[in-house]
């Protein structure tokens, strides 16, 4: 074998090896990646259900202007907004609510959306502003729907007559007693909690808050 042939079959040998080495580095990226994704995947399913302050945009972009100051759980006067643990993936050190345990109230200047420095919290200047989330009747154990008078969650309601109105009708075979029969106006109800925190069902409360529609976070 000549010099020449040699020299061919060195860089033959360094172009294979070349090859090899970016072939190893894009899968290690790709492993890497896909391990990536998977993890934010199960990162991010702790937000999914998470009740948040009034103004917050879209999760993905309240997620990336959050900077976890917590100055939105000082501002409360109420001290209705908790912080997320580890558990809540993602969304550990950012703002939610627990309306059983703590309703938003809707302060007149909303002390939270005022002090957020970053605008993950923003753009309420009214009641009417705030889309948190909508209020959901369980009717197989709201007690007015058994024949029971109770108007609790209607007149809690800060939007009564608009988000919660009342059906008045009588119970089916029965012509002496009245159902006062909640009902949810989505169109007005902001989410608030209000009806949930003061609803006298327990284990399960009769009116829950669904948060505001999450599509696909990142």
């Amino acid at each position: 074998m000549d010099e020449r042939t040699k020299v061919q079959y060195v860089f033959l040998d360094m172009e294979k090896v070349v090859l090899n080495m970016n072939f190893l580095t894009g899968l290690k990226v790709l492993v890497g990646g896909l391990a990536g994704y998977q993890l934010l995947s199960l990162m991010k399913k702790g937000t999914r259900s998470v009740l948040r302050p009034p103004g917050a945009s879209d999760e993905d972009s309240f997620l990336a202007q959050c900077i976890r100051c917590d100055k939105c759980v000082q501002a409360c006067p109420h001290d209705v907004i908790k912080v997320g643990d580890a558990s809540h993936g993602v969304g550990i050190g950012t703002p939610y609510i627990v309306p059983r345990e703590g309703a938003c109230q809707l302060c007149e200047d909303f002390p939270c959306v005022e002090v957020c420095p970053t605008e993950a919290l923003s753009g309420i200047k009214k009641v009417s502003d705030v889309k948190m989330g909508v209020a959901v009747l369980d009717r197989e154990n709201c007690i007015a729907l058994k024949g029971n008078r109770c108007e609790v969650c209607y007149r809690a309601c800060p939007l009564i007559d608009q988000a919660i109105t009342i059906n008045y009708k009588l119970r089916e075979g029965d012509n002496i007693h009245t159902i006062f029969e909640p009902i949810i106006n989505k169109e007005y109800c902001v989410g608030c909690g209000i009806c949930e925190e003061r609803c006298v069902v327990s284990e399960p409360v009769a009116i829950r808050i669904k948060p505001r529609e999450i599509e696909g976070l990142f």
